[in-house]
């Protein structure tokens, strides 16, 4: 991943056997964590797999984390952050919630779609506002 593009996000993973903090790398176009010893990488947060396991998909599990994602509304920009909870299962759940001027901007997403789950808190925003910066582009 590069250097110059890259963000790192702390947070959490949870499964039956407990719960670890985590810290989850992006770079833009490509997402990694590191669980309990094993890399875990993938083009968006439903497609991580594991590295030198034979590609075993990450599963049975919740990741939970927060990340500053400012708001931009007439033209200043707005400190907000962005709550997100993904359930790797049968199925990938994705939930987003905005905190942002005292309200909270919800969606939640079959199929762990980060940009269209980003993409329907975007749309709820107020007139005008938008995010000051773009997190992924396939994730």
């Amino acid at each position: 991943m590069s250097s110059e593009s890259t963000e790192v996000w702390t947070g959490w993973y949870r499964d039956r056997s407990g719960a670890e903090a985590i810290v989850i790398t992006v770079d833009g176009r490509r997402v990694a964590t590191r669980i309990r010893g094993i890399e875990y990488r993938g083009e968006g947060f439903a497609s991580l797999r594991a590295e030198g396991e034979g590609g075993q998909a990450l599963t049975g599990c919740v990741l939970e984390w927060d990340l500053p994602l400012p708001v931009v509304l007439d033209g200043t920009s707005q400190q907000a952050t962005l709550a997100c909870l993904l359930t790797l299962g049968d199925r990938s759940d994705l939930s987003l919630t905005l905190h942002h001027g005292g309200a909270a901007y919800e969606s939640c997403v079959a199929g762990g779609d980060f940009e269209g789950a980003l993409d329907r808190v975007r749309r709820q925003l107020p007139p005008g506002a938008d995010f000051a910066r773009r997190l992924l582009q396939a994730a």
